[in-house]
């Protein structure tokens, strides 16, 4: 075989392979920038936080607070459904006490959840359900399990995840952010945890890519030096 008709054959081939991913890519490409990097973030779905001070007269205090966490290492004072509880960072993980009387809620269950979810969705949507999942899901993997999941009725299917022992908002999703993760799977040919950008597939590709540019490169310049044969025996 011919070197011309051999490159001719490999770049075809190799073309029609990349040619696959590259319209993924750019599919993903034109996804990820339509679409406003804060409405994927869901930012417009959780209140802002009302900047109220808290009254200390009454409240529980820091050492009292030490002996019901034992090992503490941090208690931060907030507001939570109206009261004041303390978040605490202790040698037995993270717990919530209520600052006035000192009892400790958490963890929560799945009623009080819903309330804390209710409390931070910035929308009317009522809530759909509840659940306690010991293993994260993979559109929070990186987020601590156990959570709570809830799931509120409206457009795009939001979600909030809710710390049991906190009560604090670990994350939220809805269906633009899914497909935004599933768009960027694509996009990194990550398909497991979609979190590797330097992947050995992502890699290949590239030099896939690299490879059906050089040929066709090379076809091309083959192209002009036939011509121009062509021309002078022509003359």
């Amino acid at each position: 075989m011919r070197w011309p008709a051999l490159a001719r054959k490999i770049h075809k081939w190799l073309a029609l392979v990349v040619a696959i991913q590259a319209v993924l890519w750019t599919l993903g490409g034109v996804y990820m920038t339509a679409v406003h990097i804060d409405i994927i973030h869901g930012d417009r779905l959780v209140k802002a936080p009302p900047a109220r001070p808290i009254a200390l007269a009454g409240l529980v205090e820091p050492a009292h607070l030490a002996r019901l966490a034992p090992g503490m290492t941090s208690a931060r004072l907030e507001t939570q459904l109206g009261q004041p509880v303390y978040v605490v960072q202790a040698e037995g993980g993270p717990a919530l006490f209520d600052a006035r009387t000192g009892r400790k809620l958490s963890p929560l269950n799945a009623d009080q959840a819903k309330a804390r979810a209710r409390a931070l969705f910035a929308e009317d949507g009522a809530v759909v359900g509840a659940r306690y999942l010991t293993r994260a899901p993979l559109e929070i993997q990186t987020r601590p399990a156990p959570v709570w999941r809830v799931e509120f009725e409206g457009a795009w299917r939001p979600t909030f995840y809710i710390s049991p022992f906190t009560g604090e908002l670990v994350s939220r999703r809805h269906d633009l952010w899914r497909m935004f993760d599933v768009v960027w799977m694509l996009h990194i040919m990550d398909y497991d945890d979609r979190l590797d950008v330097n992947n050995v597939l992502i890699r290949v590709f590239t030099w896939l890519a690299v490879a059906t540019a050089a040929s066709g490169g090379w076809l091309l310049l083959y192209s002009f030096r036939r011509r121009r044969r062509v021309r002078e025996a022509a003359t």
